[in-house]
């Protein structure tokens, strides 16, 4: 997302709101998107409808918004009580917590949520995004760390005990005590870029992003939907970890917006082996890759 503010003051709060929201997730330029007519709702209205069909999308009403849950950018309509209108912000994750208020406010509460909107394509078959390249580089393991349960300080490992569609051995994903499922796909192994925790100042600690392996060197978005190595366990990239208000409730300072699409990798693993602090983290060349998602 590109954040877009609020362009004047020639719209009503709600209709300028709306568009920069739109054109924030959309990554356009406020100029490009049509302006609502003069008392129409810019959510529910013709105008902008019309405009997003002709790029093959829609908003899609959510119900119960203020329990939407989305792993990506929404638009909720929001009504602080200590104000006479509303105006949009964009929200993310699952749970999920405001990621970007054109109008510059802070604390907005779930139960000032009216509505919600997901810009959805007409045809997802035709807007699926291609997936990232893959690493050209490999990488290693800087840290391991496991949690026995949700809340619990995280424990630093120097080795690790893999267990296949698990996690590691002594982790909340393996024992069923996390803040989420386990056992379901993705959800045995979650990975994190050194470099992403030190753009941070101070920088992002085990702590506050709870992801099992701290890797350097990889891109590891370019590992989805790819099987790879971490020492000597075989491993497959499900999806972006994306961030959500789990992660910024651990780290107690706004960390949510800096983590899209930079939160790291949700991976299972696909065999028993031990991973160690100093092990590689490497692509499995194509012609070898067992499984293709």
């Amino acid at each position: 997302m590109r954040e877009v503010g609020l362009a004047g003051d020639r719209l009503p709060l709600e209709a300028a709101s709306f568009l920069a929201c739109l054109a924030t997730i959309l990554e356009f330029r406020p100029a490009q998107l049509p302006e609502p007519a003069v008392g129409e709702d810019p959510a529910t209205g013709g105008t902008v409808s019309r405009w997003l069909g002709g790029l093959g999308l829609g908003l899609a009403r959510v119900s119960d918004a203020d329990s939407f849950l989305w792993a990506g950018p929404w638009i909720a309509r929001v009504r602080p009580r200590d104000a006479s209108g509303c105006h949009f912000v964009v929200m993310y994750g699952v749970p999920s917590g405001v990621v970007w208020d054109p109008t510059g406010g802070v604390g907005i509460q779930k139960e000032w949520i009216e509505d919600g909107f997901l810009v959805a394509a007409a045809d997802i078959a035709l807007a699926r995004p291609s997936r990232p390249a893959a690493p050209s580089a490999p990488g290693m393991v800087e840290s391991i760390w496991i949690a026995s349960s949700a809340g619990e300080p995280v424990q630093a490992l120097d080795l690790a005990q893999a267990l296949v569609g698990r996690g590691l051995e002594g982790d909340r994903h393996v024992l069923g005590t996390g803040t989420f499922p386990s056992g379901l796909p993705g959800s045995a192994l979650t990975l994190i870029a050194a470099e992403v925790c030190e753009s941070f100042d101070p920088l992002l600690g085990p702590n506050e992003h709870r992801r099992n392996v701290v890797t350097r060197g990889i891109d590891l978005n370019g590992l989805i939907g790819r099987e790879f190595m971490i020492g000597g366990v075989r491993c497959l990239g499900m999806r972006l970890c994306e961030p959500c208000v789990v992660v910024e409730r651990y780290a107690t300072r706004p960390v949510l917006r800096a983590l899209v699409h930079r939160g790291g990798l949700r991976t299972d693993i696909l065999e028993d082996g031990q991973i160690k602090v100093g092990d590689p983290v490497r692509l499995i060349p194509e012609r070898e890759q067992a499984v293709a998602i």
